[in-house]
């Protein structure tokens, strides 16, 4: 809600990583050494079997150091995992193997290994299971019962092995463990992907997975059906993902209650305040309307012709057709980026209607009608989204909208990418009605300031205004690609929270400024012009290069033009910028972001402070952000989380915050 095509549309993605080739994961996170500890009893570079977190399952582990104050050891596993582990869950190879066949021979088969428990049960320290790894557990549950009631000499044991090894052991169990949440979308699918190349021994040499170990009696019944239980166990991976929920954001289930009344009352409270003769904060409350000044048919039929016309260019094939990130499935939906072709019909098709005779002032004096009409549009479509979210598979459900409670999956949304066909609902209220419309409101109240004070044309400061924020837009339009990458694409639910954000959040309250100003003339001294513009240049500059820098490193971090970024790997197979932009400050978009705020204020003047709310707002909004990245980071990436935030001190403004 409230979001930006780079940072106001898309909450938490400005994360400084991209996705390894799958030749480098194997090597990821892997130098960060220690000192060796002679009074410990495992030391640096030591082979050991440690215990996988919330199983009895032990798997070979190199250990890289240990922590004397946590009393952890730092291991990694053999597919690039990397863990924290006590010294009582580790064991030497030697001594381990003699233990676990004694145990496998006086063990009856009703007292099997045990498995592992979900991953709302795993260690504090340790990160969570993956869904890959649940999956493998459910399907030895599956299993047919003949198998199950074998000897216990002929009892399956869980190992890594290298990919390449003999296929007689892939029957249900192709799925790699690694330390990642479950909403790490994009990395999932790619380990996904690389299980079913494992064919060609050449591409993946070197790489581990999860194993199951049986004796040779099995071996032809498990060369049977490969390519099945590939499938099987790729489809029950994303299955179980989806049954799980990440934790709730916004305050959790009695947040959703509140954020659904205060939204729209707080649009209401702009609305009414913004339209005041003195809109300064003594005169609140604003007085309430009447009840029929909240109505207007001509509004609401307005509203649909605007979102239908939108509609229309978005399903023109024109424009590129881009790829979006992987989905926990392992498939890519394709998407119509042709955003720049929509807003310069639209540019065109405004001005063919004011040549008409159209009068465009109507927005400003049906400002409220306007915005109910959007509303009642936005909970409309947020109902039909919730309704057909609960037919939707579970592999298509959104993590962090999942939590079982009606109110909050309906408010953060239930289903990731809800589509009519290939018409994509979520990318299409993202970049196109809302935001494009935030343009024709702002033109609107510019000639409503030149017929309500007279003027030949519009002020310098209505000027500033539109042109900083149609720069905004048109920037977000041509790039519209790079919002493919966004948290709001790759793990967001669409439901109540964007939509309403989208259309109603966006161009009723993004257009303050504006509207202040037809009212409200404040004259601008060429000097105060000058500095104005170099400070939106500025911004936008910053927010530009750290974006496009980001962006280009997601896509594809091995590309020769990045080689001069510094990262730190991770276990997860994706690395941390720590150079560039992103080695300024942890967040440079929000720095960039906030100077063209200020940008975007500083022409309304001094003597309210409902224009200067955008810049409130958004400084709540990007420190809530902000908290969000850290704790969400640190759970994902651990130790070389911590690792960054050592060596990019500082989150937002450099030597401040």
């Amino acid at each position: 809600m409230g979001n930006s095509h780079q940072s106001r549309f898309s909450p938490d993605f400005h994360i400084p990583y991209g996705s390894l080739q799958a030749s480098q994961e194997s090597n990821t996170g892997t130098n960060f050494g220690s000192t060796r500890m002679p009074s410990v009893k495992y030391h640096k570079g030591d082979m050991v079997m440690g215990r996988w977190p919330g199983s009895n399952l032990y798997y070979e582990v190199k250990v890289l150091r240990f922590d004397t104050k946590s009393q952890l050891y730092t291991v990694i596993y053999k597919d690039g995992t990397e863990l924290e582990l006590r010294e009582q869950d580790m064991r030497t190879a030697a001594g381990f193997q003699t233990r676990s066949r004694s145990r496998s021979r006086s063990r009856s088969p009703g007292r099997r290994r045990s498995r592992s428990r979900s991953p709302a049960r795993t260690t504090r320290r340790s990160s969570s299971r993956t869904a890959a790894a649940v999956a493998a557990a459910a399907i030895t549950e599956s299993a047919p019962s003949s198998r199950r009631d074998t000897k216990p000499k002929d009892a399956l044991e869980d190992r890594l092995s290298p990919l390449q090894q003999t296929k007689a052991a892939e029957n249900n169990s192709n799925n790699k463990h690694e330390k990642k949440e479950e909403n790490d979308t994009a990395n999932k699918v790619n380990e996904m992907s690389e299980a079913k190349t494992e064919a060609e021994p050449e591409k993946n040499q070197g790489r581990y997975n999860l194993r199951r170990r049986k004796e040779e009696v099995d071996t032809k019944a498990a060369e049977a059906k490969p390519q099945q239980s590939e499938e099987a166990a790729a489809k029950l991976a994303a299955a179980t993902a989806a049954s799980l929920s990440t934790p709730l954001d916004f305050g959790g289930k009695m947040g959703a209650y509140f954020w659904l009344l205060f939204l729209p009352a707080w649009v209401l409270f702009l609305v009414l305040q913004v339209n005041l003769e003195d809109p300064s904060l003594t005169n609140f409350p604003p007085p309430l309307p009447p009840l029929e000044a909240f109505w207007d048919a001509q509004a609401l039929g307005f509203v649909i012709l605007w979102i239908s016309f939108q509609a229309l260019l978005y399903i023109l094939p024109v424009g590129k057709l881009s790829e979006g990130m992987p989905l926990r499935s392992g498939d890519r939906l394709k998407y119509r980026t042709n955003g720049f072709f929509a807003i310069v019909v639209s540019a065109a098709a405004v001005a063919a209607a004011v040549h008409q005779g159209v009068d465009l002032t109507y927005i400003h004096s049906h400002f409220l009608q306007l915005a109910v009409a959007t509303f009642l549009i936005s909970v409309l479509l947020s109902v039909y989204l919730y309704a057909r979210s609960r037919y939707a598979a579970p592999e298509q459900l959104a993590l962090g909208g999942n939590s079982g409670n009606v109110i909050y999956d309906f408010f953060k949304g239930h289903e990731l990418n809800p589509r009519i066909k290939d018409f994509d609902l979520k990318f299409f209220c993202e970049m196109r009605p809302g935001l494009i419309g935030w343009c024709l409101i702002n033109f609107a109240l510019a000639l409503a300031e030149m017929k309500q004070q007279g003027l030949d044309a519009p002020s310098y400061a209505m000027i500033l205004v539109n042109l900083f924020q149609l720069l905004y837009v048109v920037d977000g339009l041509w790039n519209e690609e790079a919002i493919l990458t966004t948290m709001d694409l790759m793990h967001d639910g669409f439901g109540f929270m964007l939509a309403f954000g989208d259309l109603v959040w966006v161009p009723f309250t993004y257009t303050l400024q504006a509207y202040y100003l037809v009212s409200h003339p404040n004259p601008l001294s060429p000097l105060a012009l000058t500095a104005i513009v170099l400070l939106k240049l500025t911004g936008f500059y910053i927010f530009r290069k750290s974006n496009s820098e980001k962006n280009a490193f997601r896509r594809n971090p091995s590309d020769p033009k990045l080689s001069h970024l510094k990262t730190i790997p991770t276990a997860t197979g994706k690395s941390l910028l720590v150079s560039g932009w992103w080695g300024v400050v942890r967040h440079p978009n929000y720095l960039g972001d906030l100077i063209m705020a200020l940008a975007w204020s500083l022409p309304c003047g001094f003597s309210h402070l409902l224009p200067w709310y955008y810049m409130i707002y958004f400084i709540i909004l990007l420190v809530h952000r902000d908290s969000r990245d850290m704790s969400e980071c640190r759970r994902k990436y651990g130790s070389a989380w911590d690792e960054y935030c050592r060596t990019v001190r500082y989150r937002i403004i450099p030597r401040v915050y």
